[in-house]
């Protein structure tokens, strides 16, 4: 039951982030604007528990897998995780 329960929490997260504009189809400056929103939340969010890391310590679609589990540890809303994502693949 904890497994499908987990399993549905992440496919509601994948669903909601995807539901956010994504970065190819933003402008440069809106790019440029949500990598700045990320760089301010990344602390609020992940650092509580995590050191810095390097955006290219892991491939981008790595990223997506790994802001798809934490976010929903951190119960980060879609926009905010949109924007730390943005920040994370950016940052490399």
């Amino acid at each position: 039951m904890r497994r499908i329960i987990a399993i549905l929490t992440i496919a509601l997260a994948m669903i909601s982030i995807s539901q956010t504009c994504r970065p190819e189809e933003m402008s440069k400056s809106d790019r440029r604007q949500l990598f700045r929103e990320g760089a301010k939340l990344w602390p609020v969010y992940c650092a509580q528990c995590h050191n810095a890391r390097p955006g290219s310590e892991f491939a981008p679609y790595q990223w997506d897998i790994i802001l798809m589990h934490m976010r929903t540890q951190a119960n980060l809303p879609p926009k905010n995780a949109r924007a730390v994502l943005e920040y994370l693949k950016s940052s490399r």
